[in-house]
């Protein structure tokens, strides 16, 4: 898998402040219970799915060697692309690639458990899909969480649009390919939308086509280990790396 862009990055916090007090006097909505109600309707009501180039020339590339009924699937996404989205959806790892996501990833509130708290916050980490912006996406926060207690703002220090896409028709994308395909002829090289946040975006001023790829072959363990206990790679892939990275050098310098 080749990646030709990547989403892009935000982070939005929500916070909201109540009077607070004792716990056996509870208002009917706390602070808690407000953000969290935005915070559900932000998970319930999503960004909306559609499939962006680099994952129409994924299925373009990988949909004929699949057998004949995937086949005709993927060569009529005028057709089936309603089916096709909805089985995306329905699994984290490729309802990334069709949407901008949102993952809330910090909750703040309360100190005691008998005392109101008088202020909550939270952080959402967004990212986002080519075709939806930074400006999009606080607005759709702001248009779905639709809660005049509820502050909206930009939070954290880094944030990034979507990158632009580099060609699969360039040479540089057929030199990557062959130096795969010298090392592992039985791999099929494909395009695709890297959905995390890489180094990449420092090179975007330098070249018209910027690639992300890591020549790995990694197996599911080896996925769910990463930035969790015991992240590792087997000895093979490490191996069949460093080849692959020689041999891109080799026909480079041709």
């Amino acid at each position: 898998m080749i990646g030709i862009g990547e989403k892009g990055f935000v982070s939005v916090e929500l916070s909201t402040r109540t009077a607070g007090g004792h716990s056996s006097l509870p208002p009917r909505h706390t602070a808690i219970g407000i953000l969290s109600a935005a915070i559900a309707r932000l998970e319930a009501r999503p960004m909306p799915a559609r499939l962006t180039g680099p994952t129409r020339e994924l299925f373009d590339t990988i949909g004929p060697r699949f057998p004949l009924a995937r086949r005709a699937v993927f060569a009529n996404l005028w057709l089936t692309r309603p089916l096709v989205l909805r089985r995306l959806e329905s699994v984290p790892t490729t309802n990334a690639m069709v949407r901008t996501t949102a993952a809330p990833t910090i909750f703040q509130a309360g100190t005691k458990d008998n005392v109101l708290p008088t202020a909550a916050r939270a952080v959402i980490n967004f990212r986002i899909l080519p075709g939806d912006t930074v400006a999009s996406v606080i607005e759709h926060v702001r248009r779905t969480t639709s809660d005049p207690r509820v502050e909206v703002k930009q939070g954290g220090r880094f944030t990034a649009e979507p990158s632009k896409l580099s060609r699969t028709d360039s040479e540089s994308y057929r030199l990557l390919e062959s130096a795969i395909r010298a090392v592992a002829p039985d791999v099929s090289a494909a395009p695709y939308l890297v959905v995390v946040a890489t180094d990449a975006r420092y090179y975007s001023a330098l070249s018209d086509n910027i690639f992300r790829y890591l020549p790995l072959r990694l197996v599911r363990e080896d996925v769910d280990r990463m930035h969790g206990l015991d992240e590792r790679l087997g000895i093979r892939a490490y191996e069949d790396a460093i080849r692959t990275y020689r041999e891109l050098l080799l026909r480079a310098s041709r």
